[in-house]
Parts: C-alpha cells; structure tokens; sequence
C-alpha cells in the first residue's frame, strides 16, 4: 500500500492508501474545524481570507494567514524532501518518515490541544496544516500523482471530466482506465466524508482527542505494510 512505487504499483495498492489517508484527511478537517474553527487540509480557503484581510488593511491578521499557507507547503516540502533522501538509502522506507511524522503531530495535538486552544489555537492550525501538507506530498509522490487525499475539489473537476468522457470514447480498453479513475476518485470522496462523520461523532464525545484515531489508523496502515513485506521475504527464502 505504501511501500510500492511506480510501476510496481497497482490499482489495489492505490485504493489502499486512497482509503486510507481520504478518511484520515476526512476526520482531521471536521475535527480541526470543531477545535479552531480553522481549514486544516488544505489552502484554497485562505488564499481568500489572505486577500480580504489585505484589503481591510490588517496586516497582522494577514501575516497569520499566510502562515497558513506557509505551513501546508512547508509540510509538502519536508515529505517530499525525506522520500528524496530515503529513496538515496533504502527505497522501501521512503514512506515511514514522514508517516510517521505525521502520527506523531496527531497525537501531539490530540493530547496538547485542549491547552493549546486556549493559550494560542493557531498552532493547532498550523500543525495539522503541516501534516496535511506532508499527507498530500506523500501520496501523490508514491502514487505518481494519481491519488490525493486532503481536498476534493481538484477531485470533483478530474471525476467530471473522466465521465463526460465515457460518453465519447468507445475504446473498452479506454472505458475500463476511465472506469479504473472514476473508481478511485469515488473512493477517495467516500472515504473523506466517512471520516469526515467519524471526526464529528468522535469529537462530540472525546473533543481533539480524537485526532488520536487518525494517528492509530496511520500506524496500523504502517504495521500492515511491514508485516506484508516481512510475510512475502519469508515466502520467497522458503520456496
């Protein structure tokens, strides 16, 4: 699911980690919303909220704002940047770093957040936005750029333009591709929004804390994907 890059990747590997991270990318954007009131998976939102505060002339507010942006590309930025060097030593953990990473951040917020909502929220911003950034980098580094899992918009534009085209293109080999992305978008966009209820349910009953089931799911998707690897080298040494 993660360990599998380029042309060793297959459809069930991207519907994997699609499901995977969509629903993790679901619950941190509803539980993020709840906790600071803040978008905490991607930037669109604040490239407006940026240009409306540089209009009423609050400089500050601004700033903060573009901090948001900052941290999400900063978060792209050291994935990618981890999955370059770990690609130089040993490919098949290019992923544990900055899944890893991003684990941790969870949990950290989860358990500092409740403190931090208080003293300064933007950190929880901040920080999920990091992660969100890492997320995204990630997957769309490993998946060459055919899964993307923090925001639907770019989804809902590419599943648009994939089914307008079934109406045109007879080819069946041509069909079945498009078919193939369809599907995976409709995962992703499912997967999203079921995380998206888990968030909500999940923070009307534990609060922040519940950014801890989204570091759980992160490291079993890791535990699986050791356990799978270990499973098949023993398989190959014994036949």
């Amino acid at each position: 699911m993660f360990s599998h890059r380029g042309k060793s990747r297959t459809e069930k590997h991207n519907l994997g980690i699609a499901s995977l991270l969509g629903f993790v990318a679901g619950l941190v954007n509803v539980v993020g919303f709840f906790a600071v009131q803040k978008l905490t998976t991607n930037v669109t939102g604040h490239f407006a909220y940026f240009v409306d505060e540089m209009f009423k002339q609050d400089f500050r507010s601004a700033f903060n704002v573009a901090l948001y942006i900052f941290f999400f590309f900063l978060g792209a930025f050291f994935s990618n940047f981890t999955v370059e060097v770990a690609s130089r030593i040993r490919e098949n953990l290019i992923y544990v770093v900055p899944t890893l990473t991003e684990a941790l951040i969870l949990a950290t917020i989860a358990f500092s957040g409740n403190f931090l909502a208080k003293e300064n929220p933007d950190i929880i911003a901040f920080s999920l936005l990091f992660a969100m950034g890492m997320q995204n980098s990630l997957v769309t580094s490993i998946s060459n750029a055919v899964v993307r899992t923090t925001h639907l918009t770019g989804l809902f534009t590419d599943m648009g333009i994939e089914f307008s085209q079934l109406f045109f293109y007879k080819d069946q080999d041509h069909k079945k591709k498009l078919i193939k992305s369809i599907k995976l978008r409709l995962t992703i966009i499912w997967m999203f929004f079921a995380g998206g209820i888990a968030g909500g349910i999940l923070f009307g009953s534990f609060g922040i804390k519940a950014l801890l089931f989204g570091a759980a799911l992160l490291l079993l998707g890791l535990l699986y994907d050791f356990i799978k690897i270990r499973l098949l080298l023993l398989r190959n040494k014994t036949s």
